[in-house]
């Protein structure tokens, strides 16, 4: 899987790399979590990169979404937008559903595999049009796929209710239709003091951070996420140990075996094996090929 980076400080390697190309992403949070912070440079790391950025606003305007990042820091979006390389859709206001079914196809077979990022911003006015939760289904599930077939695309959706609950109705459907789910947890804690925690719930095809990581906003720099204990840089020393034991069973595997085994290594660091007893993992798999 192929990974883009996400243009936020510090996610990429909780990631694994970054995100999966032509993949879609839903980012939850409260309001004022940074939740269109974030959209914003996932589409400024694309245009940096040379891809274009669609913006597809599904409830403020396009001149409020402008405003909001460059007194992030962010001045050189009108550039991009007098190049035509950043595009914005203002869908706010408008019936969902047809927005979804009639116009958005149209738009779609026009940018069809132009390789672009999309961020949709905010999801919850599709679900809130409809309490039909099958059709709430067949609209998101239809509206990520056909912006899928554009790049990769990025969503975000309103918590609502008790902070950290993501059991509700809003939330369910967008989680389960997209690839990775990203957590914005803004929360004010003993002392009344504003606490921010970024949790990735789930990541399809991709190994990823299952810790709780403080973010902050910062001017110019947008949302920054701190790694903590999880390396940035991943490390491939137990790896390396693990291989030199596994070649030393080659003779005792059937050739196939052993090199599957031998590739998968290449794809592993250390974290991966951080709960896992080597000597007892070379044990097991002896034993399960063992008369083949």
């Amino acid at each position: 899987m192929k990974k883009i980076s996400s243009g936020i400080y510090g996610l990429n390697a909780l990631l694994d790399g970054g995100i999966n190309e032509n993949s879609t992403t839903v980012v939850i949070g409260m309001s004022g979590a940074g939740k269109t912070t974030f959209a914003t440079q996932f589409i400024r790391r694309g245009l940096e990169a040379g891809q274009e950025g669609i913006f597809v606003s599904l409830d403020e305007n396009k001149e409020q979404i402008i405003k909001e990042a460059i007194e992030m820091g962010w001045t050189e979006i009108l550039n991009f937008i007098e190049e035509d390389k950043l595009v914005f859709i203002d869908a706010s206001g408008q019936e969902f559903s047809q927005f979804i079914k009639k116009e958005l196809p149209d738009f779609v077979s026009s940018w069809k595999g132009a390789n672009a990022r999309i961020a949709v911003d905010p999801l919850t006015p599709v679900v809130w049009s409809t309490s039909d939760r099958y059709e709430q289904r067949d609209l998101i599930g239809f509206m990520l796929k056909e912006t899928r077939k554009v790049g990769t695309v990025l969503c975000t959706l309103e918590e609502h209710g008790t902070v950290g609950d993501l059991s509700g109705n809003e939330t369910v459907i967008p989680m389960y239709l997209s690839d990775c789910v990203i957590h914005l947890r803004s929360s004010f804690e003993a002392g009344s003091r504003l606490e921010r925690k970024l949790k990735i719930i789930k990541c399809r095809s991709s190994a990823h951070s299952e810790l709780e990581h403080p973010y902050s906003l910062m001017k110019g720099f947008g949302l920054v996420v701190q790694a903590g204990d999880y390396p940035l840089i991943p490390k491939r020393e137990k790896v390396g140990q693990f291989a030199t034991d596994l070649n030393k069973i080659e003779g005792q595997l059937p050739s196939y075996v052993f090199k599957r085994l031998a590739n998968s290594l290449k794809d592993l660091k250390d974290r991966d094996l951080s709960e896992v007893n080597t000597e007892e993992l070379i044990n097991a798999i002896l034993s399960e090929h063992q008369g083949d």
